[in-house]
């Protein structure tokens, strides 16, 4: 029932339904559901401590001082990055996870924005965790935690001057020269909500190194300045770094950016981009001069999507993965020539297409049928230690019957496999591994439905107390 075919178009028409599936059946409702065979905790939730000062979470009453020191409000999986062996035994890791937007009708006591308090609320958030037993736990005061926000002072470039701000993360992922990419694919909304960030400093690419609470994180100006929805990175076969790169505006493109000398810190600032160009299962970069990427891109003919999304490239296979948001959705499997990532042809299959599942009218007081699991609109991507694709979906605001869930594609074929439906009105936000194989996944921003507000959210979830604000929250999956 997984399709795997040639692209032929860049927005094909969906394939023909095929007939009843044998998949676990959802409705819409107010808590997650777990898939049989799969295990739930709760990691880190919005208001939870990230950095050893933070004081207690007082959503009634909140302040930029508290917002900037603790988990924030919304939730998208940039990566799990593993260190190497300790001399304790003890398995650990760090989480890294983007804050894209805070939407002030259900952060805010009232539903008037504060937008100073916003800002510390969105951005990135990197803590320390340890396995205790059979579960994995946020280290509190880990020396690594930390976050990002509207003031964290950046620089551009690996040489050049101090800039102010991060913001609207929208993706990223952990490199194989050991940083992280911080993709602000949201910048443009918080530039007009921030009038104090500086408007060219932000809608970049920034990189970080997760292991050093000192690090000056660096803006890259080389990759791009159009606000990239995702990263994925890779190196060459001679040592360069690969990163590609997702425009999530209608009619945007996939991206390739290869750098002049060897992979490291700085290595972004100086290359070559270009722009994929596809026709009947054939990709071809297309090279960019410098200047405006999606102008470029235009001209030269390259392939527009509709809403292209999450990336996730595994290195061991050598595939790159892009989901794509638009109509019910599908997710392409890239495989580079010879294996090389700086390559320039790859053939470019469907992986998986979505199917939509509308709502259907109901009589009054009628439960709404329920409906079976099926990826529509992926929106993340992701692998798991087996090197089986994880996809998250998220509609956005269209309505539909199916509750946005994380699936699991085997890496050698098969449908996508159910592993949990997030409450109503919450996204999935994108999963990583853990070192032991668990799962961390990010149900983002339950309870936010259309109309709803901090006082009346469509659900409570995780703790479904009447006097707690929904949370977004990071939980593990394990088998």
């Amino acid at each position: 029932m997984t399709r795997r075919r040639a692209l032929l178009l860049a927005t094909p028409a969906l394939l023909a339904a095929p007939g009843v599936l044998r998949a676990q059946s959802l409705t819409i409702r107010q808590d997650d559901f777990v898939a049989p065979g799969w295990t739930r905790g709760v990691l880190i939730r919005w208001g939870d401590r990230v950095t050893f000062d933070a004081p207690p979470w007082t959503p009634q009453q909140p302040t930029a001082e508290a917002a900037g020191a603790q988990f924030g409000w919304d939730a998208r999986m940039v990566a799990v990055v593993t260190p190497g062996p300790q001399s304790d035994g003890v398995p650990r890791a760090l989480l890294v996870v983007a804050h894209p937007t805070v939407n002030a009708a259900m952060a805010f006591p009232g539903g008037r924005d504060v937008p100073a308090i916003a800002g510390a609320m969105q951005g990135v958030s990197i803590v320390n965790l340890e396995r205790r037993g059979r579960n994995w736990e946020v280290v509190d005061g880990g020396f690594q935690n930390r976050r990002l926000t509207a003031t964290t002072l950046c620089r551009m470039g690996a040489d050049g001057g101090p800039v102010a701000g991060i913001a609207g993360v929208t993706g990223g992922c952990a490199t194989p020269w050991g940083t992280l990419l911080l993709a602000e694919g949201g910048a443009a909304e918080w530039r007009q909500r921030l009038p104090g960030l500086d408007a060219n400093a932000v809608g970049m690419l920034v990189e970080v190194d997760p292991s050093d609470p000192s690090f000056v994180p660096v803006k890259h100006a080389a990759t791009g300045r159009f606000g990239p929805v995702d990263a994925a990175a890779a190196l060459s076969e001679d040592g360069r770094a690969v990163v590609w790169m997702t425009d999530g505006r209608p009619g945007g493109y996939l991206y390739r950016f290869v750098s002049d000398g060897t992979a490291g810190i700085g290595a972004l600032d100086a290359g070559r981009m270009a722009a994929a160009w596809i026709e009947g299962g054939n990709l071809r970069w297309v090279t960019l001069p410098q200047g405006n990427p999606m102008a470029a891109a235009r001209d030269a003919g390259a392939t527009a999507f509709d809403g292209a999304a999450g990336l996730a490239y595994e290195a061991r296979r050598k595939r790159l993965c892009v989901a794509i948001r638009g109509g019910a959705g599908r997710v392409l499997d890239i495989r580079m020539a010879a294996g090389n990532a700086a390559a320039d042809t790859a053939i470019a299959e469907v992986l998986v297409e979505g199917r939509e599942a509308p709502v259907q009218p109901t009589r009054r007081n009628e439960a709404p049928a329920a409906v079976p699991a099926w990826p529509w609109a992926p929106a993340t991507l992701g692998f798991d230690g087996d090197g089986a694709l994880l996809i998250g979906t998220d509609r956005g605001a269209r309505p539909g019957a199916l509750p946005e869930a994380f699936y699991r594609v085997p890496a050698e074929g098969g449908a996508p496999a159910l592993m949990v439906a997030t409450p109503v009105g919450a996204a999935a936000g994108g999963a990583a591994v853990a070192p032991d194989g668990t799962v961390l996944a990010a149900i983002a921003h339950p309870g936010a439905t259309p109309g709803a507000s901090w006082a009346q959210p469509a659900t409570r979830w995780p703790n479904m107390q009447p006097d707690e604000p929904p949370r977004s929250t990071i939980v593990t999956l394990a088998r």
